[in-house]
């Protein structure tokens, strides 16, 4: 076993050496050779599929029909259908009710109030857990209102109370009929994959061509972005169910509706609610990017705030939607466990009496809509209370910039030579034919000859389409930063896992950065270090650095106490106990942090291109300027073809690691 494990050993470190120096000096080979392309797969061998996707979505969308409808019309039918209930809650919580167009329009009611709404939201927090809840709720809408981010927020807050429903409703519709039909779940699993997969903008450019520019288009593309991990989860909640009260229902002669609705739904309520909870926060995050073909709101804000490079604005409007998040998330949870416990009523009671906080709110929005037509201060936060913070955070900048603009740019150039463009030079030198036979054998190995073929095809496909040198670039970006991510994040992860105090301080740090907004990272960075592949990386890095550390820390502190004892026992000292014992065990979680943290790099790199980065990010990116169907759907199913290769390789090592250690059997 020794020297087979030596054997593979010396295998994977000459095949590495060999890797190395194919991409430092492949190029200089191939024009020995005059075999250009063994480098660049050659154009007479591309397969066109951005003609066939570009022509395929203008024959839907101009000639498709379904019987007497055209296609046009089934989409004009879905817009319809949700813009209804969305002006509506958009007029009820921001713009008011009025009648007639332009200057001749009247307000008839308007919009509710900032203290009604604070207070609806206060009442929620008590009704769902209690006066602590409520007082945190109720702050961060305050913010909101002290902040002059109000009206921003509550046209964020009406797309997210539309999207959220119909995500959920969907998503549960569709898990529980892939429950009940294991081959659907063997279907639809594998769509899944591809649509948590795909980069978000590569969502915007069909919708945009089948629904317009406009809230519709942005309220459609964040409800397909925002349903899979329902499904997920409605599939998960009701397989775990006790078998013991599914046969109990079947017993008493419940039908197969009956037993969905009336006894495994309920049981997996609470489960449920952990997916609905997903479903808010992926919203939140979709805000920003949605705002790109037309979502107003907080994410609007911020998109011109980066436009501009006024970091200021940009932060503000970030926080805003940070602690909007925070509000919905906390009422969202509270409300979850809530569901999954039992609440007796007072029956004989009326109904004002058992729903006194509806009241109180009903009464206290009905006297600020009168009491509104004397004054404005009842129905909107006077403009001239506000607060800003703009000018300390672009003071902060220009502070920075004066005094450590050397610093900065020493740094910089340091990791761009050092570490960057060696990277770069090395997997854009590799042979493509090479770089295949590399992922179908890492596949063999990992997982067998299945996860070789997928490896062999995926990889093979993304050449056959010509984006293999963005690939390369996509590669080496996200390669870079998960390098420093999992150097960063690891360490901090043990750390927090074995120091209580420390734990509470670096939780609190990655709390923030997880609830930041992905486009809010890169204001900050690009004023401190300009535009370019460095600017990318540290955003990247704090970006997708969350699950390196939360996985690290939760991987160490479940180690066996057993094992701890015996290695104590066994005389280990603190950093022999942590090096041959914590860590190797850990390896597993680890190795599943550093998977996530590929997938949110992967994630990130689109937004990126936004700071000059030239990899399949910005492909997707100038598909969505020019509206072009196929580039943007090849490049975002490119990027999603590196994740599935990368997601599976590193889910195989970790359940061959799991099973080293006897982890898993």
């Amino acid at each position: 076993m020794m020297i087979d494990n030596r054997n593979q050993l010396a295998l994977i470190c000459t095949l590495i050496v060999v890797t190395i120096l194919l991409g430092q000096y492949g190029r200089d080979l191939s024009k020995a050779l005059d075999a250009r392309w063994l480098i660049k797969f050659p154009s007479a061998w591309l397969i066109p599929f951005k003609t066939y996707i570009s022509t395929a979505m203008k024959w839907l969308v101009e000639e498709a029909a379904i019987g007497p409808l055209s296609f046009t019309d089934v989409t004009r039918a879905i817009a319809w259908l949700i813009e209804q209930p969305y002006q509506f809650v958009l007029s009820l919580l921001a713009e008011g009710f009025s009648v007639g167009q332009g200057k001749e329009a009247s307000t008839v009611l308007p919009a509710i109030s900032w203290i009604a709404v604070t207070a609806a939201v206060i009442a929620l927090g008590q009704y769902c857990r209690d006066w602590a809840l409520a007082a945190l709720v109720g702050a961060c809408f305050l913010y909101l209102a002290i902040f002059g981010q109000w009206d921003s927020a509550m046209v964020t807050l009406a797309s997210v109370l539309i999207a959220v429903p119909i995500g959920a409703g969907g998503g549960l519709l569709v898990g529980i009929w892939a429950y009940r039909h294991p081959l659907g779940e063997r279907v639809l699993s594998p769509v899944l994959d591809l649509m948590q997969t795909i980069p978000i903008f590569a969502y915007l450019v069909p919708i945009l061509f089948m629904f317009g520019f406009g809230p519709v288009s942005a309220l459609v593309a964040t409800i397909i972005y925002a349903t899979p991990p329902m499904v997920r989860v409605t599939i998960l909640a009701l397989k775990s169910v006790d078998p013991e009260l599914v046969d109990f229902g079947r017993m008493v002669g419940s039908t197969p509706r009956q037993l969905m609705w009336r006894v495994l739904v309920p049981s997996a309520s609470h489960s449920l609610m952990v997916g609905v909870n997903q479903v808010i926060m992926l919203t939140l995050n979709m805000v920003i990017i949605a705002s790109m073909i037309g979502a107003g709101g907080l994410g609007f804000d911020v998109l011109a705030a980066l436009r501009r490079l006024d970091i200021g604005a940009g932060l503000e409007a970030g926080i805003a939607i940070v602690v909007l998040a925070i509000a919905v998330d906390r009422l969202s949870q509270a409300f979850a466990e809530r569901m999954g416990q039992v609440h007796h009523s007072k029956q004989d009671a009326s109904w004002a009496s058992r729903h006194r906080r509806t009241v109180l709110v009903l009464v206290l929005l009905s006297a600020t809509w009168l009491l509104g037509r004397f004054s404005p201060l009842f129905l909107e936060y006077p403009e001239t209370q506000t607060i800003t913070t703009g000018d300390f955070w672009d003071n902060t900048v220009k502070y920075l910039n004066v005094n450590y603009f050397d610093t900065f740019e020493a740094i910089k150039v340091f990791f761009l030579h050092y570490f960057l463009l060696p990277i770069k030079k090395t997997l854009l030198g590799i042979p493509w034919p090479w770089a295949i036979a590399m992922l179908t054998l890492l596949g063999w190995r990992a997982g067998g000859i299945r996860l070789a073929l997928l490896c062999g095809a995926l990889s093979g496909l993304i050449v056959v389409t010509g984006l293999w040198a963005k690939a390369m670039v996509t590669v080496y970006l996200c390669g870079a930063s998960v390098i420093l991510a999992t150097l960063i994040g690891v360490p901090l992860g043990v750390l927090a896992a074995l120091n209580k105090r420390a734990g509470v301080a670096i939780g609190v740090f990655i709390d923030t950065l997880q609830t930041l907004p992905s486009f809010v990272y890169l204001i900050p960075v690009v004023m401190l270090f300009r535009v370019g592949d460095f600017t990318a990386l540290i955003a990247i890095v704090l970006y997708a650095l969350a699950p390196a550390v939360r996985y690290a820390a939760h991987g160490i502190r479940n180690v066996s106490e057993d094992l701890i004892e015996a290695g104590i026992v066994s005389g280990c000292t603190p950093r022999q106990l942590l090096r041959l014992v914590r860590l190797p065990l850990a390896l597993p979680e680890i190795l599943l942090g550093i998977n996530q943290t590929i997938m949110l790099a992967l994630s990130m790199l689109v937004i990126t291109a936004l700071v000059g980065t030239r990899d399949l990010g910005q492909e997707v990116y100038i598909a969505l300027t020019k509206a072009d169907t196929g580039r943007g759907l090849v490049a975002g199913l490119a990027i999603a073809f590196i994740a599935i290769i990368a997601d599976r390789l590193v889910n195989a090592g970790a359940r061959k690691a799991r099973i080293r250690y006897g982890l898993e059997s």
